[in-house]
C-alpha cells in the first residue's frame, strides 16, 4: 500500500514473479542437475539480451510526460549495460571459454542489482504513475528476468567445467 492506495503496479510484479517461478519449478527445477550449464544459460542470456528494451523508460510515447528521472534514467541504462553483457557471455558460454563463469557472474550480479534498483527507484518515485505503454516491462518482463536471474545464481553455484562441449 501506497499512500493508502493498492499499489498495482507491485500486485502485477508479484503475482507475475510467482507464475514464472512456479513454471520454473515445475518444468526446470527438477531438470537443471541434469542439464550443462550451456543449455539453460544460452536462452537465459538471449532473453536478458532484450534488455536494451528498458530504453523505453526514456522515449516520449512509451511513458507518460512527467515519469521520473531518478527512476528513469538508472533503470533505462542499467537495463542496456545488463544487456551488454548478457550478449558478450553468450559466445563465450557456447564455446565453454575459460572466462565463461566469471562473465556470467558479472552479469548475473550486475543485472539482479539492476532491476532490484529500478524496482526500489520506481516505488520511491511513484513510476508508476506514469510508466504508460512501458507498463508491461515491469509487470511481465522483470518478472522473467528475475526468475532467470535465479535460475542462473543456483547454475554458477555447482560445479562447472569447462571442458570442450
Amino acid at each position: 500500500m501506497l499512500g493508502g492506495q493498492l499499489n498495482i503496479l507491485t500486485v502485477n510484479l508479484l503475482f507475475s514473479t510467482l507464475i514464472f517461478w512456479m513454471v520454473a519449478k515445475l518444468y526446470l527445477l527438477p531438470k537443471l542437475p541434469r542439464l550443462a550449464p550451456r543449455t539453460v544459460l544460452v536462452p537465459i542470456l538471449v532473453l536478458h539480451s532484450f534488455r536494451h528494451l528498458g530504453l523505453m523508460f526514456l522515449a516520449k510515447g512509451a511513458t507518460y510526460p512527467g515519469v521520473p528521472e531518478a527512476f528513469a534514467r538508472p533503470a533505462a541504462y542499467g537495463d542496456v549495460v545488463a544487456a551488454l553483457l548478457a550478449l558478450a557471455s553468450i559466445p563465450a558460454v557456447v564455446r565453454n571459454a575459460s572466462g565463461a563463469r566469471s562473465l556470467v557472474w558479472v552479469f548475473n550480479l550486475v543485472g539482479s542489482v539492476d532491476l532490484a534498483l529500478a524496482i526500489a527507484l520506481a516505488t520511491i518515485t511513484n513510476a508508476a504513475d506514469f510508466m504508460g505503454p512501458a507498463y508491461w516491462i515491469p509487470a511481465f518482463w522483470v518478472p522473467a528476468l528475475i526468475v532467470t536471474h535465479g535460475i542462473t545464481f543456483q547454475l554458477l553455484r555447482r560445479n562447472w567445467t569447462t571442458a570442450p562441449a
